[in-house]
This record gives C-alpha cells, structure tokens and sequence, in this order.
C-alpha cells in the first residue's frame, strides 16, 4: 500500500545523502572555513532537492498523461466496436483460464455497464489502475521532502558550528546505511548487504570529493 511513495522517499533519501555528504566533503577538503562548507552544502541541498521535485513531477505528470491518453483510446474503441471489444475481453479471459462459455459470459456481464466496462478494459488491456493513476504533486512534495532530510544529517553539524567533517561523516554514515538497508524492502538482498554497499558506495563518492578538493583547494580560511 506504500509502494506508490515509499520507495521514491527512501531513494531520495539516499540521494540527498550521497550528493550533499559528498559536496561537503569535498568543500571541506578544500581547507576552507565551516561556515563556507555549510553555505556550499546548503545551496547544493536547496538545488537537488528542487531539481528532484521538477524531474520527479515532470515523470509522472508525463506518466499519467499517456495512461489517461491510452485510456481516451479505449473509449473511443468501445463506442466504435462494442462487440468487436466484448469478444476481445471473453478472449483475454479465456487465456487466463476460464472455458469459452463463461469467459464470454462474464465478458458481457461485465460490458452493460459502459462505467464498468472500459475500467475493466483499461485494467486487464492496459494494465492502468484509472482510480489509482499516480498524483505528481505527491511525487514532487516526497522527493523534495526526502531529499532535503537525507541532505540535512551531514550538513546539521556545519550548520550548528562545526569547522570538522567527522561529526558530519558519522552522520552521514549512519544514514547511509539506514537508507540502503531499507532498500532491501525492495529487493531480494539483506539489510544488512544492503545497508553495507550503500556506505561503501556513499563514503567511496565522499572519499573522491575530499581527495579532489584537497587538491585543488587553496587552504583559505
């Protein structure tokens, strides 16, 4: 019952996490002041989490467009062809198991009622719930709502005053491996193989970010 917001709350959980640990590792290794790193992570977790509120509404408003598009088409054909549509409905059923007598039987049963039947067509032809299609705005508010969570823990102690990265990285650690543990809800995988590749991943994005600033970075206070 979760799945339709669950999941994308959890990824972009992970992703706020992953994107704005590793910015801020890599502005600390830099050498520059906290207040710098919390400024830099802070733009950065304002810019992602926007940017996956537009990306995920701009999907599923697209996603929800095509079924209702699909869904006109199927109107449109019960209207032109409604024996042609009801044979078509006792052949799928059919396929699934029932004799032809009763597939058709249950076909036409289901066909006098024009509200009933092209849900029933939309369901069984095209696979689309049309009381359930995907809300964009709910989609947009949990990306953005998820994101900027898993951007605040490592960026809260930067935030509060802290000039050291290692409050930040333990933070950071601990919901990263939260996060990839609950995506073994998902998956065939452990928690806790699932939590332990997503602080790999994580602490190896942050690793590379720190080693590239402190490269490049000036030591400026």
């Amino acid at each position: 019952m979760t799945g339709g917001w669950l999941r994308p709350a959890v990824f972009g959980v992970m992703d706020g996490l992953v994107s704005t640990f590793a910015l801020v590792a890599g502005v600390a290794g830099a050498g520059v002041a906290g207040r710098t790193v919390a400024l830099a992570g802070f733009a950065g977790l304002v810019a992602g989490a926007f940017s996956m509120a537009t990306g995920e509404y701009t999907s599923v408003a697209a996603q929800s467009e095509l079924a209702r598009a699909e869904i006109a088409v199927e109107r449109t054909e019960l209207a032109a062809r409604p024996a042609a549509e009801l044979q078509e409905l006792a052949e799928l059923y059919q396929a699934r198991g029932l004799d032809a007598g009763l597939a058709r039987q249950v076909a036409e049963q289901l066909s006098r009622d024009p509200e009933v039947v092209w849900r029933v067509h939309a369901r069984e032809e095209l696979g689309i719930d049309p009381d359930d299609l995907p809300s964009p705005w709910t989609a947009a508010g949990s990306s953005f709502a998820s994101f900027t969570a898993g951007g605040l823990l490592p960026l809260v102690p930067y935030l509060l005053g802290a000039d050291s990265l290692r409050v930040a990285a333990v933070l950071a650690a601990i919901g990263l491996f939260a996060a990839g543990a609950l995506t073994a809800r998902f998956t065939t995988r452990g928690w806790l193989y699932s939590g332990a590749r997503q602080l790999l991943l994580g602490g190896a994005a942050a690793v590379v970010t720190f080693a590239i600033g402190a490269a490049v970075g000036t030591g400026a206070a």
